[in-house]
């Protein structure tokens, strides 16, 4: 069976000694799709929005903070350990999505609220975005060759740069369930739940657990392997992220109930 062979060039253009990447550009329009439709419901609701680019600012900060932590604490910390300078070359690679995540909200919940608005209305509006952000990314992750999945004979496997044995392409199954199928969920349901900041629980638990079933088709960290001899480290930080959603979903409804909104 012939299987494609990936042979993409990571880098879009070079000039002198830097480099142009593609997935550096998925990261760049993933947050300038976002800001764009936020901005068209701001200017659809008449809402403030001259903090906008400052919020993006700090989404951005939050999040590069966030991802390169989270992958040097929980992925491989030993090595960073070894040599600390190796954390601020983000370049060579290495950043985690529940790093990033939190590093989002961390970053996100700050300058709202020091800029006295409600951090649950602001999140009903921007984690409808975030997931075209996540799919551009995966596809970057296809582009870079890396994260791909586990080995297969399906005949869409991707004969992966530094593999010889044909594997999953999960960068793309992720890129279609973490992105478009989780996209089409929240906008769905943007506008029926009740609750506010309900969408970011929702968003926590459907991640959680569209991610979960996705792990079972990537292959693992090599320097982390399984746990439990089959379970991933991504799927622990989903069933945290389920659990969180849960809660956080539980404390809204009561608080609402509590205090109903005026």
């Amino acid at each position: 069976m012939n299987f494609y062979v990936h042979h993409i060039d990571p880098v879009i253009f070079r000039v002198w000694i830097l480099e142009f990447r593609w997935y550096g550009l998925m990261y760049g329009i993933g947050f300038l799709c976002s800001y764009l439709l936020l901005a068209r419901q701001l200017k659809k609701q008449d809402l403030p929005a001259a903090f906008l680019a400052d919020l993006y600012f700090y989404l951005i900060l939050g999040l590069i903070v966030g991802a390169r932590l989270g992958y040097v604490f929980i992925y491989n910390f030993s090595d960073y350990l070894h040599d600390p300078l190796e954390i601020f070359m983000i370049h060579h690679g290495g950043l985690s999505f529940h790093g990033g995540l939190v590093g989002t909200l961390l970053a996100a919940f700050y300058f709202i609220k020091s800029k006295k608005q409600d951090f649950r209305f602001w999140s009903d509006l921007l984690i409808p975005t975030a997931p075209i952000g996540i799919a551009l990314v995966r596809i970057g992750n296809f582009i870079n060759g890396e994260l791909y999945g586990r080995a297969t004979q399906v005949p869409w496997a991707v004969v992966f740069p530094g593999n010889k044995e044909p594997r999953h392409p999960s960068q793309l199954y992720e890129a279609f369930g973490e992105g478009l199928l989780l996209f089409l969920i929240l906008w769905f349901l943007k506008d029926r739940i009740k609750t506010k900041g309900g969408l970011l629980a929702v968003f926590l638990i459907a991640y959680g657990a569209i991610r979960f079933g996705l792990e079972f088709f990537r292959e693992p960290d090599l320097q982390l392997g399984y746990f439990f001899s089959w379970v991933t480290m991504g799927q622990i930080l989903c069933t945290l992220m389920i659990l969180s959603g849960l809660l956080l979903l539980f404390f809204l409804r009561r608080h609402q109930r509590i205090q109903p909104e005026q």
